[in-house]
C-alpha cells in the first residue's frame, strides 16, 4: 500500500526533466538577446563579410597612401596615384577571392 500513496518520486535524474531544463535555458537565452541584455554572438557569415569589407577598403586606401604619396615626392602628378590605386585594387580582389574560396571548418 506504501507504494500506491502519493509522495515525491525518487531522487534520479530523468531525461525528460534535463530535456526541459536545456529548453528552458535556451529560451531565456534567446529572450535576454531580443531584449537586448545580452550581446549575440556575430556568425560566420557576418565575420567572413567585415573580411571581405575591410579588405577591400584597406587595399583601396593603402594604394591611394602610397601613389598619393610618391606622386607628391616626385611630382608625377596623378600617375603613381592612379597605377598604386589600380595595385591596390588588384590586391584587394585576389585576397577576397582567396578569402571565399578556401575551405572553412563546418
Amino acid at each position: 500500500m506504501a507504494a500506491d500513496a502519493p509522495g515525491q518520486d525518487p531522487a534520479g535524474e530523468d531525461a525528460r526533466i534535463a530535456s526541459l531544463e536545456e529548453r528552458i535555458a535556451q529560451a531565456e537565452q534567446a529572450e535576454k538577446v531580443r531584449q537586448g541584455t545580452q550581446v549575440q554572438q556575430a556568425d560566420d557569415g557576418s565575420r567572413l563579410g567585415n573580411r571581405v569589407l575591410a579588405e577591400l577598403i584597406g587595399g583601396l586606401a593603402g594604394g591611394a597612401v602610397v601613389g598619393g604619396t610618391l606622386d607628391y615626392f616626385l611630382r608625377t602628378s596623378p600617375w603613381l596615384l592612379l597605377a598604386f590605386l589600380g595595385l591596390g585594387i588588384v590586391a584587394a580582389f585576389r585576397n577576397i577571392i582567396r578569402l571565399t574560396t578556401t575551405k572553412r571548418p563546418d
